[in-house]
């Protein structure tokens, strides 16, 4: 695996960090989750649960990890971690900014410990700012980056999205950026600080509707080509209650399912605002009405007008085309494996995520700590 020669050590909780290290892991990192003592990471509890009666999302963002307990705000727990860090590639952190240099355990305090760390912080809203301070969620993240204002119906509110996408952004920044910084380490030889945030990983995402608003009109909820304002990009309700996404943005796209539904006095309306009241719109609405969501699948198979049916979770996981990404783990497997494949490693397995402390005693031992010393931390709850 690529990433086999490397340590990481994980001090991030709820989703956004362990997403990140899990792709450290899944191409082999030895990710090393550093937990509190008496329970760790709180999102091992959170519903629903597995039969160990650890939370299922936890096994999912968490496979393949190992797990220290260990007391950071007790001096002999903060002298252990520095002892750790001596051995590590990688640290990552989810902490507010300044927590970590409250603890003795910022940037350069590391770095004097190993100059070859690489240590990523993966914030909210990042290291600077009035905001750098504040608590968040992705719901905060998307609303403050402008992406949850056009995501919803024009003449309706904002609709919260089917995913954390800000938490998975913010997430995959953070990764690219360990994955950077350990490249220039090949060159340097020293280590650097990686910033990464939840709200900047929003902002990535929105590429088209910066360029819009840079260069003329800015999109807008419900009423842009790319959000549910034209004809030939939006989702249509079929005759069971079922939804079909089309998507011929492309002239010869939308030639082909106007030829499809025998409908060629459409193409010239190709990009007819999608309004209650344009008759083309109200025509392709009454349109998909006459066939069930499954009768529009079987009708569209053969037509390369990308139109397709709206799945729910379970149909899409059933599906060939998800199938076939290998990324649905066999029965009893918890959450998704990696969106890709490299042709010189073996495919991301499926171990287990670890219980709390559960490699305490073999990672203190490979450190050089005996057994009496581990029974009294552990006593003392420093581990």
């Amino acid at each position: 695996m690529p990433l086999a020669p490397f340590r990481v050590l994980d001090l991030s909780r709820l989703l956004p960090g362990p997403y990140c290290s899990l792709i450290l892991a899944d191409f082999g990192a030895e990710v090393i989750r550093v937990e509190p003592p008496g329970g760790g990471d709180w999102t091992r509890y959170v519903p629903p649960l597995a039969a160990d009666g650890q939370s299922v999302l936890f096994h999912a963002v968490n496979r393949g990890k190992k797990s220290l307990t260990l007391n950071l705000k007790a001096g002999e727990g903060r002298a252990v971690f520095l002892r750790l860090v001596q051995t590590a590639d990688v640290l990552l952190e989810s902490f507010r900014p300044g927590v970590m240099e409250r603890l003795g355990l910022g940037y350069d305090r590391l770095a004097e410990v190993n100059p070859r760390l690489v240590y990523c912080a993966l914030s909210g809203y990042g290291p600077r700012g009035p905001y750098r301070d504040r608590a968040g969620h992705d719901l905060n993240y998307i609303g403050l980056a402008g992406l949850l204002d056009l995501t919803g119906p024009r003449d309706g509110p904002p609709v919260v999205p089917g995913a954390p996408v800000a938490d998975l952004a913010g997430a995959l920044w953070a990764a690219v950026g360990i994955l950077l910084a350990l490249l220039d380490r090949e060159r340097t030889g020293r280590g650097q600080r990686v910033d990464a945030s939840l709200l900047g990983g929003a902002l990535s995402l929105l590429p088209i509707a910066v360029s819009h608003l840079q260069g003329g009109p800015p999109m807008a909820r419900g009423a842009s080509d790319l959000t549910g304002g034209v004809v030939c990009y939006n989702v249509y309700a079929a005759a069971d209650g079922g939804y079909v996404t089309l998507s011929a943005l492309e002239p010869e796209f939308w030639a082909a399912f106007c030829r499809a539904v025998g409908r060629e006095d459409w193409l010239g309306e190709q990009f007819a605002p999608a309004v209650p009241g344009n008759p083309t719109y109200e025509g392709m609405c009454a349109l998909f009405r006459t066939r069930t969501r499954a009768e529009w699948a079987q009708v569209m198979a053969g037509v390369d007008a990308c139109c397709e049916p709206v799945y729910t979770l379970t149909e899409a996981l059933e599906s060939p085309p998800v199938q076939a990404l290998g990324m649905v783990p066999p029965p009893g497997g918890a959450g998704l494996l990696p969106p890709l494949l490299l042709s010189a490693a073996p495919a991301p397995g499926l171990r287990p995520a670890p219980a709390p402390g559960e490699h305490t005693a073999d990672i203190l031992t490979e450190l050089g700590y005996d057994s009496e010393t581990i029974a009294r931390w552990q006593s003392a709850g420093i581990i």
